[in-house]
């Protein structure tokens, strides 16, 4: 699912009147795994009809619930296609949290998932920074729990565990079900990583 052919929906940005700086985020995702569907949801909170994104789409969106009411999330939403992926780098830098969006369905495209995801965190540049993988299409039949694609993405490869700052969240871009909780899990990493950052920097 995409948006938007080849078009920034950038032209939409609202002026969001805001307490705390806004959060940069990039979504990722293979082709067709429901990044911009998600990300009009969150938006619109409603399901928009969408096609393939050729290029990027991005907006401001709002948190919801929890912690995260409230804060603005402006979220880059990147083309899936093999012949994007390479710009997805461009991206990811100095970017406050990756979200990673998973066909839950598409078990024979998993590796593909897995390869292209584990490639974006162990890059130099996005060591550290905080992970949400959207396990999206819940609502469908055979759709792969969370736990089991913690093993089918390998995200305890290397590391003999998931990296703390990392959460899969159960989701249906459709319905929307599952999105605001992801993002506000999102946002408590983003804010513990800066915690930590500070902390780190105070004991220089």
């Amino acid at each position: 699912m995409g948006a938007a052919m080849g078009k920034s929906s950038g032209v939409l940005f609202d002026s969001l009147p805001s307490t705390q700086s806004t959060l940069h985020i990039v979504m990722l995702g293979l082709d067709s795994a429901g990044k911009t569907t998600a990300l009009y949801r969150l938006k619109f909170d409603q399901y928009l009809n969408t096609v393939p994104t050729i290029g990027f789409n991005c907006e401001k969106v709002r948190g919801a619930t929890g912690k995260a009411k409230g804060a603005v999330f402006l979220v880059w939403d990147v083309g899936g296609q093999e012949k994007l992926r390479p710009l997805w780098r461009s991206y990811t830098r100095c970017t406050d949290g990756i979200v990673f969006v998973v066909d839950s369905v598409d078990t024979e495209r998993m590796e593909e998932a897995k390869m292209e995801l584990l490639r974006t965190v162990r890059c130099p540049d996005n060591q550290g920074v905080p992970l949400l993988v959207l396990a999206n299409k819940q609502d469908l039949p055979g759709a792969c729990e969370p736990r089991e694609l913690e093993r089918l993405l390998g995200l305890y490869e290397g590391v003999g565990e998931a990296p703390k700052l990392t959460h899969i969240q159960p989701a249906c871009a459709i319905t929307g079900e599952g999105l605001q909780e992801g993002f506000e899990a999102l946002y408590d990493m983003i804010i513990r990583k800066r915690k930590q950052t500070r902390s780190t920097k105070k004991k220089r």
